[in-house]
């Protein structure tokens, strides 16, 4: 298949739909197919239900023993785009006034297209040290696809230590992130009719008292100071969030059934379990002997890069940055972390414009980021 250009081959990324209700699968066999070439690896790490993939492309010789060369990563999957503020179809690459609109082109088909042609134009036998491309599934609902690939990929230890993931960052370079864990607590009652409400128990109003009781351990920890709050700015502290809360059927019917649904973001070195424990705790005290559940929907660990880190020196090198940056959201890097790999977290694109209508990156920054990758695949493969 012929290269594309950057914009074209990013035109392409986004008319694949691929919200998380959606397979990634064709967008998995469009990619192999464009790289599918002598020299070049393809691999497939398949989600367990089989319907998605996680996309591995490895061009050039494995270093088993130093891991040297470079990883570039990042995700597939975009939010749905069921806004009406749309002013042209999400799925369709439109450029305006020197951006590209279209869903997922800032988060993160962007980087996505950048490192595909990278590896598309280079020539593997030119190569002293291995490019590998790591593709996921669904960073957007849990970083599911970083962490099966973390968990089952087999020969992690062979693959390029040093991994740039490309989240939109304004091209700024960040060492380090919060991570995140969705938490459940659950309540069961006995349904009656409201008219003889002695005749059931409800479930809302122990859910009730709960949330209080967590808005007062939110208040708690926004006084603390965690290992590297310095670092994180206005939110120096490990944020908590009662996002959702469903119960009951109708007014007339005693509820006998209230699920509070949370998350919690936890600085680098915290081990989640202890914020766990907080959280029964903190319940514990305000229900007594009400009953209830809480369990971990899911998580992904924060991530916190040596300073020392190559990666590191070499981005911020290469754009002239002087210190790094931390950021409150979670990414694929964490995962990736805790798989053995050095993540920096660098990429063109403001993360404040993801998630909304008429998305988009500037094409400015896309292409400066194409020269960067350019130099640092050269310094680190070539």
């Amino acid at each position: 298949m012929p290269t594309l250009s950057d914009t074209d081959l990013l035109a392409r990324l986004v008319g694949f739909d691929t919200t998380s209700h959606n397979s990634n699968l064709p967008l998995t066999d469009f990619v192999a197919d464009y790289l599918d070439r002598p020299g070049v690896r393809i691999g497939r790490n398949m989600s367990e239900d089989g319907n998605k993939a996680n996309l591995i492309v490895e061009i050039g010789r494995q270093d088993d023993a130093g891991r040297s060369g470079l990883v570039l990563s990042g995700h597939m999957d975009v939010v749905p785009a069921d806004e009406p503020e749309w002013a042209s179809d999400p799925f369709i690459l439109t450029e305006r006034e020197g951006n590209l609109h279209g869903r997922g082109a800032c988060d993160m088909k962007g980087f996505v297209a950048l490192a595909v042609n990278a590896a598309a134009s280079i020539d593997p036998a030119t190569l002293r040290h291995p490019l590998v491309l790591i593709l996921t599934y669904d960073e957007e609902v849990g970083l599911l696809g970083a962490k099966r690939f973390a968990e089952t990929w087999a020969g992690l230890e062979r693959l390029p230590k040093s991994a740039w993931i490309g989240e939109p960052t304004t091209l700024e370079v960040v060492w380090a992130h919060k991570g995140f864990a969705q938490l459940r607590v659950g309540f069961d009652g006995e349904s009656a009719h409201s008219a003889y409400p002695h005749l059931g128990k409800s479930a809302i109003e122990p859910a009730g008292r709960a949330i209080v009781a967590l808005a007062e351990l939110r208040r708690q920890m926004e006084t603390e100071r965690a290992p590297h709050a310095e670092e994180f700015g206005d939110v120096p502290f490990v944020s908590l969030n009662v996002g959702r809360v469903t119960g009951g059927s109708a007014v007339n019917v005693v509820p006998d059934r209230c699920v509070v649904d949370l998350s919690i973001r936890p600085l680098p070195e915290m081990k989640l379990e202890d914020l766990v424990d907080r959280v029964r705790a903190a319940l514990d005290r305000a229900l007594g002997d009400e009953t209830f559940s809480l369990e971990v929907v899911s998580s992904s660990p924060p991530m916190h890069v040596d300073r020392n880190a190559p990666l590191l020196g070499v981005l911020l090198e290469e754009i002239g940055q002087e210190g790094e940056r931390a950021v409150s959201y979670a990414t694929d890097a964490g995962w990736l972390q805790r798989a053995g790999f050095e993540c920096v977290i660098f990429g063109p694109g403001d993360i404040t414009v993801a998630h909304k209508p008429n998305e988009f990156i500037p094409i400015a920054e896309l292409a400066k980021a194409r020269d960067v990758m350019e130099r640092v695949v050269s310094r680190f493969c070539l």
